[in-house]
């Protein structure tokens, strides 16, 4: 199925994410519409990703539209680089586009839609680590080092690459997205005992770390 590319999403790439919903402290700040991309009643959104299912561009550029800025947030979360921000972006649209139609409406959309997100940063990380950024940030400080917050989260994530696998997932969904443990677990596909487990760890590690509080 080919969905030309949403006139509402071009150009969009210049989205301002204030410093408040960068870090993990004010996740609880984000209302529905921020969290879950859109306040659209659950039976007007059902009909249209209906449409977008058979193929109706319109319906899918404003379904897109109506979820953009979920998924520019997450993965500027994520990596905390505008360009790779913008380019995780560009994946996971291609990805909506072509696996709308496998949406069978048994969960949330928005759950769904934060695992197509969360696979597809996954597999940016996968594919960026293998190249070496050293001078890249070097000639153009990314937009974290211009940012206390973002600095500061980036830098919990990576000790959370380090203690093991799901955590960072977790902590951004939980900590920064705000969804809570039963919801995090199902957007991951684990228990919610996991969930419980893996933030108890990331405080019990982090709590020997300078300057490192999660609340």
């Amino acid at each position: 199925m080919f969905y030309s590319w949403p006139q509402a999403a071009q150009g969009r790439h210049h989205i301002k994410i204030s410093s408040e919903r960068q870090g993990f402290c004010d996740s609880q700040r984000l209302t529905d519409k921020e969290r879950y991309g859109t306040a659209m009643d659950p039976d007007n959104l059902g009909q249209l990703i209906r449409r977008a299912q058979a193929g109706e561009t319109d319906a899918f550029s404003e379904l897109l539209e109506a979820h953009y800025d979920v998924i520019y947030r997450f993965a500027f979360r994520w990596c905390a680089r505008r360009e790779a921000a913008e380019d995780i972006t560009q994946q996971c649209c291609i990805k909506l586009a072509r696996a709308i139609t496998q949406f069978q409406h048994r969960c949330a959309f928005s759950t769904w839609l934060y695992r197509l997100v969360i696979n597809t940063a996954q597999d940016w990380q996968r594919q960026d680590s293998r190249h070496d950024h050293t001078d890249e940030a070097a000639e153009q400080p990314s937009e974290a080092a211009r940012d206390e917050s973002q600095v500061y989260l980036q830098q919990i994530l990576k000790q959370l690459d380090n203690m093991g696998e799901g955590l960072r997932e977790t902590a951004l969904l939980v900590l920064a997205e705000g969804f809570n443990h039963r919801e995090a677990a199902e957007i991951l596909g684990v228990k919610e005992s996991t969930i419980s487990w893996r933030l108890h760890h990331m405080r019990k590690q982090l709590a020997s770390t300078d300057g490192a509080h999660i609340s």
